[in-house]
């Protein structure tokens, strides 16, 4: 562990920092505004920093607060507070969902459908029930990661127990017809419980528990700027859900422990700032979005998009392939550049292994080795673009002369 310390610590001193940074990660993570960071920071030590579940002051202040954010993020997707469980993560969230929903209800059946493009969060619990005696169908996609409406038709029966098919794509931006896809489901097995992660698609696209028909949506904090530590599940009323987690002193009944409170209040007010004029945002990240993948095409030659274009793609996204060049070396090489950016899943960016999302939408392997995602904010100005499309042809140029792969 000491060597890994060092070989970071070597690579900060021997490249210091860049004369100018463009955050583009925030799939993975990213930045705190200062709004959010001041409404946080009483609940670390001047008040509201004690356990919700206790009756002293401090107690009380930090259940008020608890309570404030539960209402207003239910709200914002049309819930009941009641319907709304914090945990300390989306992926908690999305475990919580899943095993949490198949176990309650085996009864009424042991398959369980997820899409082919799910992050791990959901298809990992999803596989762990497969060694217990559930039955896991992955449901294809097409070339823009939309999922096959008249197979999910074809798949769906009377032993469905579980649907889990997220809003929009983490990694490529692809928003599936959620309504079309529960109206379908229900036409199926009206007893099916439906499930989507919702983490990329909050604060972006307009969400509404009713209007979609789910039973079960996941949220997170650091997915829409965010502290990380929190995240939550809407949980229809008078759905059958399992624990996975046991323990005491909580003020919710499927999550226990000691809730994140700080983090909690950082999340409603991330949630107020989005969505006070999410409009407004939504159609300027589009408008950053649209300038950097057209530069993109216009100034680097062989490359391929990945996923769809327009408004089947949500307005932060950009994730293209570079032909003839490591999708590892290109984030590197722009880190050197002060740009910032993330290759292939976020959560196998160590494991060098391609996409599971890219190789579901026909990408082959050297191609989605190649992938690099940048995710805008309304926080970057078209500047940050215009240094993005300075110094990308520039890193891809110097790459592909290095590389032995053949242009």
């Amino acid at each position: 562990m000491g060597s890994e310390l060092e070989k970071i610590r070597g690579f900060l001193r021997a490249h210091g920092k860049p004369e100018r940074e463009v955050y583009l990660d925030l799939e993975n993570s990213g930045w705190v505004p200062p709004q959010v960071v001041e409404a946080m920071l009483p609940y670390f030590n001047k008040y509201g920093y004690g356990h919700p579940s206790i009756t002293n002051r401090r107690g009380w202040e930090a259940l008020e607060a608890l309570i404030e954010a539960r209402e207003y993020i239910a709200h914002s997707i049309g819930a009941r507070p009641s319907e709304l469980v914090f945990t300390h993560s989306g992926t908690e969230a999305n475990n919580l969902a899943i095993l949490g929903a198949a176990t309650a209800n085996k009864n009424k059946g042991r398959k369980i459908l997820i899409s082919a493009v799910e992050h791990y969060s959901v298809m990992l619990p999803a596989n762990e029930l497969a060694n217990h005696g559930f039955k896991v169908v992955q449901i294809p996609v097409d070339s823009e990661g939309i999922v096959d409406l008249e197979m999910l038709a074809s798949l769906v029966d009377e032993d469905t127990v579980l649907v889990s098919i997220q809003h929009v794509n983490h990694e490529i931006g692809s928003i599936q017809p959620l309504r079309s896809i529960v109206e379908i489901i229900r036409d199926k097995n009206k007893s099916t419980i439906i499930h989507t992660d919702a983490v990329d698609a909050y604060t972006k696209i307009s969400l509404d528990v009713e209007r979609l028909g789910v039973d079960l949506l996941s949220l997170s904090s650091h997915k829409i700027l965010g502290p990380k530590g929190a995240g939550a599940l809407y949980i229809r009323e008078g759905t059958k859900i399992n624990r996975i987690l046991y323990g005491a002193l909580s003020t919710q009944q499927y999550w226990p422990g000691v809730e994140n409170v700080p983090a909690i209040v950082g999340f409603h007010k991330a949630s107020h700032l989005a969505l006070e004029f999410m409009e407004d945002h939504v159609r300027y990240m589009q408008s950053l979005r649209d300038k950097l993948l057209e530069g993109i095409i216009e100034r680097v030659d062989k490359v391929l998009i990945n996923g769809p274009t327009g408004n089947k793609r949500v307005a932060d996204n950009v994730n293209v392939s570079f032909l003839y060049v490591e999708g590892e070396a290109l984030t590197v090489e722009l880190s050197l550049r002060g740009i910032y950016v993330s290759s292939g899943s976020a959560c196998t960016s160590r494991i060098l292994e391609p996409s599971h999302v890219l190789l579901a939408i026909g990408r082959k392997h050297e191609e989605a080795h190649g992938s690099i995602l940048f995710k805008v904010s309304r926080y970057h100005k078209p500047s940050d673009i215009d240094y993005v499309l300075k110094q990308l042809p520039q890193a891809v140029r110097r790459l592909r002369f290095l590389s032995p792969l053949k242009t």
